[in-house]
């Protein structure tokens, strides 16, 4: 575990840190090999199939890049990040990291990853791993194509919100939420890169807390987790806190980026596409709520025929203590990042 969780950190930075393109590349496949292991951990057929699917996606995106930094340095003699102005490069670039990140319309191996591993790898899945793909899109950002990444951006909101709302394993609610979170990094990457950053980091604190929280009260299924109330209510409660912030409703932290998202797209005369990202987040909320309901407000007598579970004496750990409470309480530093 320490040796792939040193990968994993090692093959980040490189990427993170580096201004060629062959260095990038190695980075994202030394993250890609290290994550493996992990997601194939429990030898059950599902784990084994989804490391099979993530590796599969994953290698062609990795095919993708290289062969659109070499079509770049092919006409222009630049091996730089930051000097990619090939149009063919720049758009299969496009589409090479929405399929890492597993943007619309590259998204399906996501949600299938996600339910076939433990729900510590899936944090690592939906956060650690998406950052690589996001520094080489904050890094080219001047050179991508904003309309295409407009209309991939819209279609993974209403599709995350859509697909999301019938799904009763919330690894894969979770999957569609970070599918309709990345509709909104993606949207704003061209027009002002730092706020897709802010974005980026201030939903992996969210999802971080929740991630962590289900994995404390060990639920998968929708119908465990309206019996986990007995088992750490206090938990409990703050997860229907975090799972709001997570939909973004104010005065919660999860309300900060969006708010500056859509000022930022009204600034840009993008209004159109403003509007649909707000209503289209509603879908989003519509399974945020009926997680928070299934969390907090469902208590017996109710129809699922589950055993009760006990209360545990075992204490919250300190990390869900802090990212829960960072979950909730960061909107008031929205003047300070405006300066």
């Amino acid at each position: 575990k320490l040796i792939f969780t040193l990968s994993l950190l090692l093959g980040t930075t490189i990427t993170i840190s580096s201004n060629h393109w062959a260095m990038a590349w190695t980075g994202l496949e030394i993250n890609t090999l290290a994550i493996l292991p992990l997601i194939s951990k429990s030898h059950h057929p599902r784990a084994i199939e989804a490391a099979t699917k993530y590796f599969l996606v994953q290698a062609t995106a990795s095919a993708l890049i290289l062969f659109s930094s070499m079509t770049n340095a092919w006409h222009t003699g630049q091996w730089d990040l930051t000097q990619l102005t090939h149009p063919t490069s720049c758009l299969i670039l496009t589409a090479a990291l929405a399929m890492k990140l597993g943007l619309v319309p590259f998204h399906f191996w996501f949600p299938e990853v996600l339910q076939g591993t433990s729900l510590t790898t899936g944090l690592l899945l939906a956060t650690a791993m998406k950052l690589p793909p996001i520094t080489l899109l904050f890094l080219t950002s001047h050179s991508l194509d904003s309309t295409l990444l407009t209309i991939m951006a819209v279609l993974s909101a209403a599709l995350g919100g859509w697909v999301g709302l019938n799904q009763t394993q919330i690894r894969k609610i979770l999957a569609f939420s970070s599918i309709a979170h990345l509709g909104w990094m993606a949207i704003i990457i061209s027009y002002n890169p730092k706020l897709t950053l802010l974005n980026f980091y201030l939903y992996s604190l969210v999802t971080a807390a929740v991630f962590l929280t289900l994995n404390a009260t060990k639920t998968l299924k929708l119908s465990t987790l309206m019996t986990s109330w007995t088992k750490a209510p206090a938990l409990n409660t703050v997860l229907l806190l975090t799972l709001l912030s997570l939909a973004g409703l104010p005065p919660l932290t999860g309300f900060l980026p969006k708010w500056f998202i859509l000022q930022e797209l009204t600034k840009q005369d993008m209004a159109l596409p403003a509007v649909a990202l707000s209503l289209l987040s509603l879908l989003s909320l519509f399974f945020y709520l009926r997680l928070a309901y299934c969390t907090t407000i469902t208590l017996p007598p109710h129809t699922t025929n589950h055993m009760k579970q006990w209360r545990t004496n075992k204490p919250t750990g300190i990390s869900i203590a802090i990212l829960t409470t960072l979950s909730i309480i960061l909107l008031p530093l929205a003047p300070m990042l405006l300066t």
